[in-house]
């Protein structure tokens, strides 16, 4: 049951693929969506013989390199924090399949685009089972591989085609500190095994080589590498654009990467390396800064977006943060349990998105919407909840983690955890303006589209508005179900799967902290809502003047083109392309290493050495004749020459030696004809 958990989406994505053409659209899509559908099943049987029942499993099917030290062997971990995984990931996965064989009902390649699901799924599963650095790469590297293949669905596209260029280049950057983490690894630990890297990285606390030429803290470097990757795949500040622009992708393959698949695998990194992690405080510091960061800046971003998907990706970016922080707080358990709480109301926002495009013929520019919620009141209602989750309402999914995440900082009482504190805190009032803001402009505002597209409005089908409802079941029970369980007091759920030290624990301290402090993200989450309707519908013409105001309006561009960091990385690659094309290609390439090179020295060469080739006919007697001419000569010259071991053979003081040298040179070059 375990290994068919992992390989059944596998199974799904060949039998779409290579039998696509024979068994249809509607086979492809059937049999891709049974198969993720048991892969569900048997995640939520893991879930509890693992996670409930504390009955860990690990498999080695085979072994996959053996080099001397070197061992690396096809194994899978099946323990609490897999089991959660498997579950978000299937059921999510489940859900968009489904929704799928609607939303792309008309699409002629519909076999391809099932076929890419599954492979996608089958690449999570294959990262998060691993028992091995190497094996998590593969998988790591597999996700990379098919979100490039479902941004780039639409491949006649020119715009898919450069965010797919975009999301996947951004994330081989971070894959290229993944790699050189796990060479650390090795070097450190002679294992990429991940028990054997867990059970003595306690034992290599203090440890410290050589980096750059610098000496730093080993397991430090180690761990910022790791983390690099986890940047590129969540998205985190720096190597974060490509997450915005992957919307390009259908509204399934939205729904898949931000809510429970690509983006959650950094997030799952740094929580699978805790024991790592812990003895490296340096590390820690700079995963919470940097999560903390990621988050005020997707959340700012987000208030001026008008794109709704693009609203929803930023938002994504933004609790990545909160995930990433909460870890770098040694808070993994919360993080964790906030990843699985914002797979479900994430999923829902995207497919409810989805669906509102859907009835609106491609439609996505929020300015361009209005009065849907009397047009389609389904999707209207799992809008609201979702968005409600999102925010942190009290008593639905978001409340139970993203609060206790704010908590958890706020009772650090370090440098790193005020920073966090703070920057969390102003992003839930964000939140909750740009989340009220999109229901505002699309749902309850003046109608402001096309009559054309109103005509032809139409509520989400049922193989659309199932999934739907699923996931708004998630979202409104999973935080309150799940609570207790995973980040409750004396909860054994994780076992040794998430490792904290003592002095690093602040969960307990979180319950105890002012109840003030307790209610400010509640009070922000009122406010943003408050804000959002004064702007939108209270009093629009106050935020049309606002933006014509010379003061306000820097702010609002600023934040409108996502604080310059294209224009930064476009004006770094003007420069790298310039310097590459004037300097490299046309200054030495074809310039000085071709006049020393092919045209020029090579070219001089190659003439003498035919000057000489002329003196050779090919027959045998000439060449005898020429070799022993130039043994004569090599040895004439030899017997005069000014020779001592104490001076050297190439000994510049002496003038005849040197003469003599180079005649002794010039007569082995009769040799060279023979050997060319």
């Amino acid at each position: 049951m375990y290994l068919s958990t992992v390989f059944l989406p596998l199974f799904g994505f060949l039998a779409a693929t290579g039998l696509g053409r024979y068994i249809g659209g509607r086979g492809a899509a059937a049999v891709t969506t049974l198969l993720v559908g048991l892969a569900f099943l048997q995640s939520c049987c893991i879930l509890y013989e693992v996670g409930f029942s504390q009955c860990m499993c690990s498999l080695q099917a085979a072994s996959w390199f053996s080099s001397e030290l070197f061992q690396a062997s096809w194994g899978f971990l099946f323990d609490p924090l897999t089991a959660v995984m498997l579950c978000v990931v299937t059921s999510v996965s489940l859900m968009v399949h489904i929704y799928s064989q609607s939303y792309m009902g008309e699409d002629p390649h519909l076999p391809r685009f099932m076929g890419y699901l599954s492979f996608f799924t089958f690449c999570m599963l294959m990262l998060v089972t691993s028992d091995n650095f190497v094996q998590m790469f593969l998988g790591w590297e597999g996700v990379g591989v098919a979100s490039y293949l479902l941004i780039n669905f639409w491949y006649t596209r020119l715009q898919a085609n450069k965010s797919a260029i975009k999301a996947m280049l951004m994330n081989r950057v971070g894959d290229v500190g993944f790699a050189l983490g796990i060479f650390g690894v090795f070097s450190l630990f002679q294992s990429v095994d991940l028990a054997t890297v867990f059970a003595t990285a306690g034992h290599l606390y203090g440890t410290s080589f050589l980096f750059f030429g610098y000496e730093c803290d080993a397991l430090s470097v180690l761990c910022i590498l790791l983390f690099i990757g986890a940047v590129g795949k969540s998205a985190q500040l720096g190597l974060h654009t490509w997450l915005p622009d992957a919307m390009e992708g259908p509204t399934p393959v939205s729904a898949l990467i931000h809510a429970a698949t690509m983006v959650t695998a950094g997030v799952f990194l740094v929580a699978r390396c805790s024991p790592m992690f812990e003895y490296a405080p340096e590390a820690l510091s700079v995963v919470a800064c940097c999560g903390g960061m990621t988050a005020f800046f997707a959340a700012t971003t987000g208030l001026f977006q008008n794109d709704m998907k693009r609203v929803i990706a930023y938002s994504t970016c933004s609790q990545l943060g909160y995930m990433i922080f909460a870890c770098g707080l040694s808070a993994y358990s919360v993080g964790v349990f906030h990843l699985a709480n914002h797979a479900f109301f994430k999923a829902l926002l995207f497919l409810s998105a989805g669906s509102v495009i859907h009835a609106l013929s491609d439609e996505q520019d929020m300015r361009k919407m209005g009065g849907l919620n009397q047009a389609l009141p389904w999707t209207y209602t799992m809008m609201v909840l979702g968005s409600l989750a999102l925010v942190g309402f009290p008593f639905l999914t978001g409340f139970y983690s993203k609060d206790v995440i704010l908590e958890v900082a706020a009772a650090q009482y370090t440098i790193c955890g005020r920073f966090t504190h703070i920057l969390g805190s102003m992003c839930v009032f964000f939140t909750s303006y740009y989340s009220f803001r999109l229901l505002f402009v699309a749902f309850l505002g003046p109608v402001s589209g096309e009559k054309s597209a109103y005509k032809t409005i139409h509520e989400a089908p049922l193989l659309m508005a199932l999934p739907l409802a699923f996931l708004c079941v998630g979202s409104i029970f999973v935080g309150y179900v799940g609570k207790d369980a995973f980040i409750g007091a004396g909860s054994t759920f994780w076992g040794q799967a998430l490792f904290v030290l003592p002095d690093h624990s602040r969960l307990l301290e979180a319950e105890y902290i002012d109840t003030q402090t307790k209610l400010l993200p509640l009070g922000f989450t009122f406010a943003g809502a408050v804000v959002a309707y004064i702007l939108t519908l209270g009093l629009p013409s106050f935020s049309y003047v606002q933006a014509l105001n010379p003061l306000v309006r820097p702010f609002i561009e600023f934040f409108s083109y996502r604080w310059m960091f294209d224009g930064v990385f476009n004006a770094f690659a003007r420069q790298s392309l310039a310097f590459g094309y004037h300097v490299s290609f046309k200054t030495l390439d074809k310039g000085l290493f071709e006049i020393f090179g092919p045209f020029g020295l090579v070219s001089l060469l190659s003439s003498q050495v035919k000057l000489v080739r002329a003196f050779h006919s090919g027959f045998v007697y000439h060449a005898a004749f020429c070799m022993v001419v130039g043994l004569v000569g090599i040895a004439a010259v030899g017997l005069g020459f000014p020779f001592s071991f104490d001076q050297g053979f190439f000994d510049a003081g002496h003038l005849a030696g040197s003469v003599r040298l180079a005649v002794v040179l010039c007569m082995s070059a009769l040799f060279v004809p023979f050997f060319a």
